[in-house]
């Protein structure tokens, strides 16, 4: 985000300081959080035709546009969705008629891509699919730590996880299992997780530096998912593959397109015990295999998900909002308004804070 406001010169808000009202209260309970709602209340009081708005989630872009959607005079809005196709998503979508309240819907998988042009009717022009992306300088090879006295696999995250069949297919394997994944839900750690961990995982929360050492650490990264539509899994396979580490995930609808025929990762099928206790003793039994995947995987991630490829991409798409007003009004003069960004909360998410619907 802050490399889209240093391109545009825009200001980014956050829903932070806030106050929510009784009203924004209610209508959290169909779209978001209270905070989402006073922070869209506030900016769509003073947001001009002459605007642009680009949300990086759902989580901010359903309010904005929304209530920015009764002005005569609404700023261009572009929101990037990550998971909108699920009940909530889907009512939200209709009743606040965000069809002709955004200008532009951005997605990081083709499903969700798909699912918002056929359920809203809108044509190609106005839903594109963008590669997600990730910091690549923080996210790097280095060398692993001395620390580790036998193999080591490691995942992270908690959103669509299946850790019970991790748990299930390394409990008797001579490796230590290292999970990063924090969160407060209890029917989400209920799901994800087995009743009792084998003596060989562990799970807790890593802070950012212990998370990068870990991925370095690591034998193997496994991301094992439950079969899902949304792209669960992808900020950890980027992560991983940026840091040089050999990865085996789970081949699910949503994760099609980042890992189908790229010869990058090897893949199991959702669930499947069997499987992924197959996959990670063959890649510890032939580490040449595994380095030569990691490297597929590491260019994958140079060439297909730095920073620097989305932040042109989203300024080109921002930028052309401007055109078309010149086209339209005939003036030679560049919009003189206010570009601004909203972002998610951007609090370890990674790790299984969630955001949105």
């Amino acid at each position: 985000m802050w490399s889209l406001k240093q391109r545009l010169n825009a200001s980014i808000h956050t829903p932070s300081g806030y106050q929510a009202s009784f009203v924004d209260k209610l209508l959290s309970k169909i779209a978001g959080s209270p905070e989402y709602w006073a922070m869209a209340r506030a900016l769509s009081s003073r947001l001009k035709s002459d605007d642009i708005v680009f949300c990086n989630s759902e989580a901010g872009g359903i309010q904005l546009a929304t209530l920015c959607g009764f002005k005569r005079n609404r700023p261009k809005i572009a929101v990037f969705f990550h998971n909108i196709d699920r009940p909530r998503g889907r009512l939200a979508l209709k009743l606040f008629n965000l069809a002709s309240k955004i200008d532009l819907f951005l997605a990081c998988s083709k499903h969700q891509v798909t699912f918002l042009r056929d359920y809203l009717n809108l044509p190609a022009s106005r839903v594109h699919f963008v590669w997600e992306q990730t910091d690549l300088k923080f996210f790097a090879p280095k060398p692993a730590s001395a620390k580790k006295s036998r193999p080591m696999i490691a995942s992270v995250g908690l959103e669509q996880r299946d850790y019970r069949t991790l748990a299930a297919a390394t409990a008797n394997l001579d490796i230590d299992v290292k999970i990063s994944g924090f969160s407060n839900d209890a029917l989400l750690l209920k799901r994800a997780f087995p009743e009792k961990l084998p003596r060989n995982m562990s799970r807790r929360f890593y802070e950012w530096p212990e998370l990068v050492q870990l991925y370095r650490d690591a034998d193997i990264i496994v991301i094992s998912v439950f079969e899902s539509n949304c792209g669960a899994g992808i900020q950890a396979l980027m992560e991983a593959m940026a840091c040089r580490r050999p990865v085996i995930v789970t081949h699910t609808l949503g994760l099609d397109q980042y890992i189908a025929e790229t010869n990058a990762v090897m893949m199991v099928k959702p669930e499947d015990v069997e499987g992924l206790k197959q996959a990670i003793t063959y890649l510890l039994n032939n580490p040449q295999e595994a380095d030569a995947l990691a490297e597929r995987g590491y260019q994958l991630a140079l060439s297909r998900h730095n920073s620097d490829h989305y932040v042109n991409y989203i300024t080109k798409e921002l930028k052309q909002f401007e055109v078309e007003k010149q086209v339209r009004t005939q003036e030679s003069e560049a919009i003189s308004g206010e570009i601004v960004t909203v972002p998610l909360i951007e609090d370890h998410a990674h790790q299984g804070f969630s955001t949105g619907l």
